[in-house]
């Protein structure tokens, strides 16, 4: 049983940060090391473990990492592919196919390290390896909590909707992605209004350089056309940001009830980050996510990851230049 403990500890630590606030990246990191050392408490167990289940369990153990990481490749590399023939070329649409070509890079280097028996390479090699093996560790707990928080819905009223803007098509028209998060935003609406207090709607977003009006208005225009009552909706139509979104939306909101309670509509996909900024602008309300189309998700998700992780670039740096000295001095 001790070998457990450990993954206890941090399930334990994970649980009370949830309980503090769901909206933290660290819950995400500790639910990552409590799940890995689970992992390695139940890989203890094979030793007492017959001799056939412990030989089937060590093909797997070979095998689904293997066969796990060719159909990564492919699936990244397929998805870069459509997401150049759907979306253009600009860099945000090239994330999955570069990391595809990253993990083949890596792969190489190491096979290259192996055949040529260089101590160069070999050091080369041992490094990213340290270093890819962290970002992706922080990677798929970024995914795996973010899949949980995505999970939660909002209890009890509300008293205001925020929906977040993104760019518009033409500079005017309100293009599939945004209209995900209105039609997402007003069935919250809906659901409250059918229990007889309907929130305000505030629609967030101001007026790029390439845009003939507001995000706020084309967004409003969206929801009254279809016959949203135009009474329930406040504009926000000075921000650029996700970050200014949340600052304006909730000086908007604590103007007209200093102890509201919120819900913030974004994105699938940027549903966690948005959290994480709400926690950080401190605004008191959930997120929620709307769909996104399949074929963007990857990429998009890709993208949300490196901006967080660019937020705390002083720790992430340091930490993968330590591991990168590590790998130097293990082949020294």
């Amino acid at each position: 049983m001790l070998a457990y403990a450990p993954a206890a500890l941090f399930f334990l630590l994970c649980g009370i940060g949830v309980l503090r606030d769901r909206r933290r990246f660290s819950n995400a990191v500790l639910l990552g090391i409590a799940v890995s050392l689970l992992a390695l408490a139940l890989l203890t167990e094979l030793r007492r473990a017959p001799t056939l289940v412990a030989e089937l369990a060590a093909v797997a153990i070979i095998l689904l990492p293997t066969i796990g990481t060719v159909a990564l490749v492919w699936f990244l590399l397929a998805n870069g592919v459509t997401m150049i023939r759907k979306e253009g070329r600009r860099p945000a649409n090239l994330l999955s196919l570069l990391a595809g070509l990253g993990i083949i890079a890596v792969i190489a280097l190491l096979v290259a390290a192996i055949a040529t028996r260089s101590p160069r390479l070999g050091i080369l090699a041992g490094t990213a390896v340290l270093v890819v093996g962290y970002v992706s560790f922080l990677f798929v707990c970024f995914v795996g909590y973010a899949f949980l928080y995505g999970r939660h819905r909002p209890r009890g009223d509300v008293d205001f909707v925020v929906v977040l803007g993104s760019g518009l098509i033409g500079g005017e028209r309100v293009p599939p992605l945004l209209a995900s998060r209105l039609i997402r935003g007003r069935e919250v609406y809906e659901r409250q209004a059918a229990r007889g207090n309907p929130p305000v709607l505030i629609t967030s977003g101001g007026q790029g350089p390439d845009e003939k009006l507001p995000e706020s208005d084309a967004m409003a225009a969206y929801l009254i056309e279809r016959g949203f009552p135009a009474q329930h909706i406040e504009r926000e139509d000075r921000s650029r940001t996700t970050e200014e979104n949340l600052l304006f939306s909730r000086a908007i909101m604590e103007r007209a009830k200093p102890d509201y309670r919120c819900v913030v509509v974004t994105n699938n996909f940027h549903a966690f980050r948005a959290a994480l900024t709400a926690r950080k602008t401190g605004v008191n309300g959930h997120v929620f996510g709307s769909p996104t189309a399949r074929y963007y998700w990857p990429s998009a998700t890709i993208r949300e990851f490196a901006a967080i992780f660019l937020s705390h670039k002083l720790v992430n740096f340091g930490i993968c230049g330590l591991l990168a000295l590590c790998g130097v001095l293990a082949a020294l």
